[in-house]
């Protein structure tokens, strides 16, 4: 009996789910926490063999060497390790975009240096989230249009990683 595993970018959490039959390998459950939200399945963590990449996989922080890209993730993660993600400090969520746009060197869409200005002012990032959204809904979490913004909602995932609910659900009960 297979463990598929899903994620919640609503609430940033990862849930595991007990298929008693393989015909829920192509169905997709509720989320325990909130059955409004969607779900994504997820590849769960495995070891690869081998050391081939495909091309298409590239992107630009590809061509900084490994030396200076641990350097560098390891000073974003000392930043983020203070970061209290329930009330973040907006002058350090500013910092910390502005950290990875030089490291990138791309540039920036407007309306996230308009964001990111008023960060460093103070100002509320739930508010600024609010008011920003539907500008930056055209950049999903994962960089899908290979900005500057994309890749710092990647990175923070990959720093601070998804909570991970440690309950396994019965998928029977959570798909229709």
């Amino acid at each position: 009996m297979p463990i598929y595993e899903f994620y919640c970018p609503e609430n940033n959490t990862t849930y595991s789910f007990l298929a008693k039959s393989l015909s829920y390998g192509d169905k997709t459950p509720r989320c325990p926490e909130d059955a409004s939200f969607t779900m994504q399945k997820k590849v769960s963590n495995f070891a690869f063999v081998g050391n081939a990449k495909d091309p298409a996989d590239a992107d630009a922080l590809d061509d900084i060497d490994d030396a200076k890209m641990e350097k560098v993730m390891a000073e974003l993660e000392r930043d983020m390790a203070g970061m209290d993600e329930e009330n973040p400090d907006p002058k350090q969520m500013a910092h910390l975009m502005r950290k990875m746009t030089a490291l990138t060197g791309e540039k920036m869409p407007e309306e996230m240096n308009e964001m990111i200005g008023r960060l460093e002012a103070g100002e509320d990032p739930e508010a600024l989230e609010e008011e920003f959204g539907d500008a930056l809904d055209g950049m999903d979490d994962f960089g899908s249009e290979d900005t500057a913004a994309g890749k710092l909602r990647q990175l923070r995932r990959r720093l601070l990683g998804s909570k991970r609910d440690p309950n396994l659900y019965d998928m029977s009960e959570y798909c229709d």
